[in-house]
C-alpha cells in the first residue's frame, strides 16, 4: 500500500546545475502520441543537452539559470519499451530512461474519491469486486504516474512522482476510479494509456487553480496572497491565526461566552441520537456550532489508568473536553477523533464529554456510523464503554445570524492555489490527451460559487498546458446524506457552459451512509465512454439522457431530452423522481408519461407548472435511463410557455 507522506514543496529542489530531468519524466513513463512533446529539465548554465528517443536527436543548450527545453516530433502510438536517453556535454553520466511507451496520456484528479485505490483501505469498505479485477489486472501498457501530496505557498517546478506499470501485484495502489477509466481506453482504443494521479481527499476547488484562474474570486486571491505572504514566517502565521480564532469564539459564540466545556454549566440541552449528521435529526440546511454533552461512568480502576476517546469522524471542527479538561481540536470532516486522556481526568462514577463542532458548510455533527463511539484503556481497549445512542445537544452559533471564523490558510490543503502550486505546477508542460476529474464534494457548502470556480479551473488549466481546449471529463457528485442537490446542479451547469466537457452521472452508483461509495467501476466506465467521444471521435451514446428544454402546454409540463439513444426508460415501469411547482414555488410530485425523447408531467395539484425539478434531494429516487442504461443528471428548471 502507498504512504502518503505530506510534503511542503520548498522540502523539494534539484541539485543545482546537475543533468536532470523534470518530475514527471522515469523509468516505465508514457509520453503523449502525436504531438510535439516538450520535454525539460535541468543542466549547468550554457550546458549542451541532447535527448534521443525514437530515432530522434535533439539538442539545445542550458540557459542562464540551468534550465534547458525541446520539444520532440510528433511520434505514433508505439507499445514497445524503448530507452530514453538526456546526455550533457559537460556531465560525467548520462540519463537512461527504460521501458517508455508512446500512447495517451490523461490526468485524473480530484479528492478523495480519485484518491482511493483499487486495494483495500482503513476505515472504508472494500471496492466491489477489486481481488477478481486484482488478478486479472495484467495491463502492462497501462501506466500510473503517482503525484506525492505536496502543497505549497507559490508554484513548484518539481514533486515526487513515480511512474508504475500496472500488473496483478501492483493495481491495488492504483486510483480505483483510474484504473477502471485506463482499463476501458486501453481495450477499446488499442495503445498504451498512462494515468497521472494528483489527487487529495477532503480538498476544494480553489485550491487546484492557479492564481490567474482564481481573478473572478477576490476572496481567494487576497488568502494566496496571504500565504506567500505567511511563507517566510510560518510559526507567527499560525499563532495569529489561533488567536482570531479565539477572538473569533469569544465574540460570536455564546457557548465559548458561556463556558459550556465546564459541567457545571447547564444550557437548556435538546437530545440527538449520534453518530449522525444534525440535518438527519431535523436540522436542514444548519450550518454553524453545536455544543454536545454526553455523560457516562466508569469503573473505579479506569480513573487510576490512561483512557482513549474516540469520537469517529466529525464535520468539519470539533473542540472536546472531558470534566471541563480540554483533550484537542481537530479539522477535517474525514479525520478521525482519537484522544488520549491522561490519569486523574476521569473520576469513578459520573463523567462529562462536551465537544463543541463547528460546520461550515454540507453535513455538520458527530456523523461516522462505521466508527464506534468509544471510550477505553489505552493497554486493553477491547474493554470499551459505548457512547453512541442519545446525547445531549444545543446549537450557540449559526451563520445566518452572524459571521463565520477566520479560516487557517497557513498549513492546509484547502487553501487557494496550494494544490495547484504543488501538485499541477510541476506537471506542465508534461503534453496530455485530457484531464478526468473527481472533485466537488469539499465545495458543496457554496454550490453557486462552484458553478462558475470549476469553469475557472478548467479554463485556467487549458490556458497553462496551451494545447487547446483538451477534453475536460468530471464525476458529478454521487448521492450521499451530506451532499445537497445544489452541488449536482452547479456541476451541471458547469458542463453545459464550459465546451468540451462531460459529466459522468453517478446518481445510481452512491451510497446513503458513505461518501466514497465502493461500485467505482461504473465511473470509469461512463469517464472512458465520454473520453471515447470526446477525445477520440467514437459515435456511441456517451451520457444518459440531457435536458433540453421544458415547455409548458395548459396543465402539463413538456421535458424533451437529447442522448435518448433509442429511446427513454424507465426500469419498473413508472418514472420516479419527478416534481411540479406553480407560481407559489411549493412542489408537488408529478406524474410523469414516457415518449421516446419526452416526458409529460402532471400533478393535479400545479394546475400551472413554472418549476420542474428531478431527483432533487441529498439521497435522490429517480430512475430515469435511455436504452444504454446510462442515468439522466437530477435538475431544476423553469417552463417556458
Amino acid at each position: 500500500m502507498k504512504a502518503f507522506l505530506l510534503l511542503f514543496a520548498t522540502t523539494i529542489c534539484p541539485l543545482l546545475h546537475a543533468l536532470e530531468l523534470a518530475s514527471p519524466f522515469g523509468d516505465h513513463m508514457v509520453l503523449q502520441r502525436q504531438i510535439r512533446l516538450p520535454i525539460w529539465g535541468t543542466a549547468a548554465p550554457g550546458e549542451k543537452v541532447t535527448v534521443t528517443f525514437a530515432n530522434q536527436n535533439v539538442s539545445t543548450r542550458a540557459d542562464a539559470g540551468g534550465d534547458w527545453k525541446i520539444k520532440l516530433t510528433p511520434i505514433p502510438a508505439s507499445p514497445e519499451g524503448r530507452p530514453f536517453t538526456v546526455s550533457g556535454n559537460q556531465s560525467k553520466t548520462n540519463i537512461t530512461l527504460l521501458d517508455v511507451l508512446v500512447g495517451d496520456v490523461w490526468l485524473c484528479g480530484g479528492q478523495s474519491n480519485m484518491e482511493r485505490q483499487l486495494g483495500p483501505r482503513s476505515g472504508q469498505p472494500d471496492i466491489y469486486n477489486w481481488q477478481a479485477e486484482a488478478s486479472s489486472a495484467n495491463y502492462p501498457q497501462i501506466r500510473e504516474l503517482y503525484v506525492q501530496q505536496t502543497l505549497s505557498h507559490t508554484p513548484q517546478t518539481r514533486v515526487d512522482a513515480k511512474w508504475r506499470v500496472c500488473s496483478p501485484d501492483t493495481v491495488e495502489d492504483f486510483t480505483a476510479v483510474g484504473y477502471y477509466f485506463a482499463r476501458d481506453l486501453h481495450l477499446s482504443q488499442d495503445v498504451p494509456i498512462g494515468i497521472i494521479h494528483s489527487s487529495w481527499g477532503g480538498t476544494p476547488a480553489q485550491a487546484w487553480t492557479g492564481k490567474e484562474g482564481l481573478s473572478e474570486f477576490p476572496h481567494y486571491l487576497a488568502e494566496s496572497k496571504r500565504l506567500q505572504e505567511h511563507a517566510t514566517e510560518p510559526e507567527r502565521a499560525r499563532a495569529e491565526h489561533e488567536k482570531s480564532v479565539n477572538a473569533w469564539y469569544q465574540q460570536h459564540d455564546l457557548g465559548t461566552r458561556e463556558q459550556w466545556w465546564q459541567d457545571t454549566t447547564s444550557p437548556e440541552w435538546q437530545s440527538m441520537q449520534l453518530p449522525n449528521m444534525w440535518e438527519d435529526q431535523g436540522h436542514d440546511g444548519i450550518d454553524g456550532i453545536a455544543w454536545f454533552e454526553k455523560r457516562f461512568e466508569i469503573p473505579t480502576l479506569w480513573a487510576e489508568q490512561p483512557l482513549v476517546l474516540e469520537l469517529g469522524a466529525i464535520d468539519d471542527v470539533d473542540t472536546t473536553w472531558i470534566n471541563g479538561h480540554k483533550l484537542g481540536s481537530t479539522t477535517g470532516w474525514q479525520t478521525l477523533r482519537r484522544y488520549e486522556i491522561a490519569p486523574q481526568i476521569l473520576k469513578p462514577g459520573s463523567n462529562t464529554i462536551r465537544v463543541r463542532v463547528l460546520d461550515t458548510g454540507g453535513g455538520g455533527g458527530i456523523w461516522d456510523p462505521q466508527t464506534p463511539l468509544q471510550i477505553s484503556p489505552k493497554v486493553n481497549p477491547t474493554e470499551a464503554i459505548d457512547l453512541a445512542g442519545s446525547w445531549n445537544y444545543k446549537f450557540s452559533h449559526i451563520f445566518t445570524d452572524g459571521p463565520r471564523p477566520p479560516q487557517d490558510t497557513t498549513n492546509t490543503p484547502g487553501a487557494a492555489t496550494v494544490l495547484y502550486n504543488g501538485m499541477i505546477a510541476p506537471l506542465i508542460p508534461y503534453s496530455i490527451k485530457g484531464v478526468a476529474f473527481y472533485q466537488g464534494e469539499a465545495n458543496a457548502g457554496n454550490a453557486t460559487e462552484y458553478q462558475t470556480l470549476l469553469p475557472a479551473l478548467i479554463t485556467d488549466w487549458r490556458k497553462r498546458w496551451a494545447l487547446g481546449d483538451f477534453p475536460f471529463l468530471f464525476v458529478q457528485i454521487a448521492p450521499f446524506e451530506g451532499m445537497p442537490p445544489e452541488i449536482r446542479e452547479a456541476q451541471r451547469l458547469a458542463q453545459l457552459a464550459t465546451p468540451n466537457t462531460a459529466m459522468a452521472v453517478t446518481i445510481d452508483v452512491g451510497d446513503a451512509l458513505d461518501i466514497h461509495p465502493a461500485n467505482k467501476e461504473p465511473v470509469g466506465q461512463r469517464l472512458a465512454l465520454a473520453a471515447r467521444s470526446l477525445a477520440y471521435g467514437d459515435d456511441i451514446i456517451y451520457s444518459g439522457p440531457t435536458l433540453i428544454e421544458a415547455t409548458r402546454r395548459g396543465s402539463q409540463a413538456i421535458l424533451t431530452f437529447d442522448n435518448a439513444a433509442n429511446g427513454l426508460v424507465a426500469p419498473g415501469g413508472q418514472a420516479i423522481g419527478f416534481e411540479l411547482a406553480g407560481p407559489d414555488g411549493i412542489f408537488h410530485i408529478a406524474k410523469a408519461q414516457i415518449h421516446p425523447s419526452k416526458i409529460t408531467l402532471e400533478s393535479e395539484r400545479v394546475p400551472e407548472p413554472k418549476l420542474v425539478r428531478y431527483a432533487w434531494s441529498n439521497v435522490p429516487e429517480g430512475n430515469l435511463y435511455n436504452s444504454e442504461g446510462l442515468p439522466a443528471s437530477p435538475f431544476q428548471t423553469q417552463t417556458s410557455p
